[in-house]
């Protein structure tokens, strides 16, 4: 594993998933990430479903150390101290104010260590009038606009993965790493800082582009439209996405593979604008001659013509996936205490070399006694297999 941000110690004082996204990604490149956590409780994820070793918060915490300290008490205070003095990065991701509250707020830390770089996630912002509202993913999805895109209107309902926090996470790191090449080309230590408001509405940059560009409001279909893109059920109940875009070879791809040779001739599908504006019609033509053969039998045909497709996979079908397989993209490695833990890797490659290395999530404070007397190195106390 080729370990870009080696040497880098990140210190992440992160609840639930943007705080500990960003530092997830840092760490994946190689960074040294301390997480802090409360004595007894830790990161709130922990016990989502019971337990302290959730699901939800496995997803975001490998490849990292965990240390309880309640800053609140003068002796863990110290501790944390201890730790700021050699860290090139902190991140929070609290509400505005409760950082001062618990002896970690930007002034005093930088007062600590002039080079440390010091990342604050919010919902809202810093300041303004909803700077203290509470935020959550969907919260932040619906603020920036972005949820009314994902709402089908007929069964209006909030669905799919934390987008907006995860991609908050990004953000963070991004700025993080824009922070650190600054640092070591001018020699400033930087305070980023972002929201998920901000960022939800930075990655939903495209529907405030047709707005401001051609005032239209984009909507939950604007874009599969535009883009020819379809879900297919099959015979065999399984289904098939396709994205079919603007070349015309495409097109007479799929024609073939259907064995439907004239059916956009059709002059309400035989152009791109046709198709567009008759799209529930073409979809009502596609519907049951995809429900003539089973998914296997369709994906074999699409491919012998060149047509943009996939199987619509289940999770749980996606690591037999041929493809992920050679990519070698689950890795997999053994925990001293919880056992076996499997994940997804970083998607990133080096010089043609995949990062197939991971460590576990830690339990809550697996590394207090590694880390009593200040930030060392971490030693390697898991065995690392891979798949």
């Amino acid at each position: 594993m080729i370990k870009v941000l080696e040497g880098v110690r990140v210190l992440e004082h992160g609840t639930f998933i943007t705080g500990p996204a960003a530092s997830m990604l840092l760490a994946d490149l190689g960074a040294d990430v301390v997480k802090v956590e409360l004595p007894g409780t830790g990161d709130p994820f922990r016990a989502f479903k019971g337990g302290l070793y959730s699901p939800h918060y496995q997803t975001v915490n490998r490849n990292k150390r965990s240390i309880t300290l309640n800053t609140r008490q003068p002796a863990d205070l110290e501790r944390f101290d201890t730790l700021v003095k050699d860290a090139d990065v902190y991140i929070q991701n609290f509400r505005p104010g409760f950082a001062e509250q618990i002896g970690c707020g930007f002034e005093r830390l930088r007062g600590l260590n002039a080079k440390l770089i010091y990342c604050a996630i919010s919902g809202f912002g810093s300041t303004g009038p909803a700077a203290q509202r509470p935020a959550y993913d969907s919260v932040a999805q619906a603020a920036s606009g972005f949820l009314g895109l994902l709402v089908n209107p007929g069964n209006p309902r909030v669905t799919g993965p934390a987008i907006a926090d995860l991609v908050t996470g990004f953000y963070a790191a991004y700025g993080i790493l824009g922070a650190l090449y600054d640092r070591e080309k001018r020699g400033t230590a930087r305070k980023v800082e972002l929201s998920m408001f901000e960022a939800m509405s930075h990655f939903n940059l495209d529907a405030f582009q047709h707005l401001f560009s051609a005032n239209e409001v984009m909507g939950p279909f604007s874009r599969p439209s535009v883009s020819q893109s379809y879900v297919l059920e099959c015979r065999d109940g399984k289904w098939v996405a396709l994205h079919m875009s603007s070349p015309e070879k495409f097109w007479q791809g799929l024609a073939t593979a259907m064995e439907k040779p004239d059916i956009f001739q059709d002059e309400r599908f035989a152009s791109r604008q046709g198709r567009i504006d008759h799209q529930e019609a073409l979809i009502a033509v596609l519907r049951p001659i995809f429900r003539l053969q089973d998914r296997a039998e369709w994906c074999r045909r699409l491919e012998a013509n060149d047509v943009p497709h996939s199987p619509m996979y289940t999770t749980e079908e996606v690591p037999q996936d041929p493809q992920a397989q050679h990519l070698q993209l689950f890795v997999e490695t053994e925990h001293p205490v919880v056992g076996s833990f499997r994940t997804v890797r970083s998607p990133v490659s080096f010089d043609g070399e995949r990062p197939l290395e991971v460590s576990a999530p830690p339990v809550l404070g697996e590394h207090n006694e590694e880390l009593s007397r200040g930030w060392k190195p971490r030693k390697t106390s898991q065995k690392e297999t891979r798949k």
